[in-house]
């Protein structure tokens, strides 16, 4: 995995949800697509979404559930994805560092 974008554009101002235990920032690409980069910090957190996600887990250790199913521990260098209209709950162990891309 890449571990820099070149030639893209960043939102300035980040994205902060669950009173700051994770913030983004949106990446925009020439070609139109974006991707968030971010950190969540240790807790536990439910995200609903609504477009197709793959989370990229860049460093930092956490398990996931996708809609409700089994637990499944990531780290640094693992992703998932999450289907459209779903749901996932992450437990941050350590400060997870992430990619987000979208569709």
């Amino acid at each position: 995995m890449s571990t820099q974008f070149d030639a893209v554009s960043v939102v300035k101002k980040g994205n902060v949800f669950f009173d700051g235990k994770c913030v983004s920032h949106s990446v925009l690409f020439a070609n139109g697509t974006r991707k968030t980069v971010g950190v969540i910090l240790p807790s536990t957190l439910t995200f609903n979404i609504g477009a197709p996600e793959t989370m990229e887990i860049v460093d930092g250790s956490c398990t996931v559930s996708i809609a409700g199913g089994e637990k499944v521990a990531y780290a640094g260098g693992q992703q998932f994805s999450v289907a459209a209209n779903s749901s996932f709950e992450i437990e941050a162990h350590t400060p997870v560092h992430y990619v987000c891309h979208f569709g």
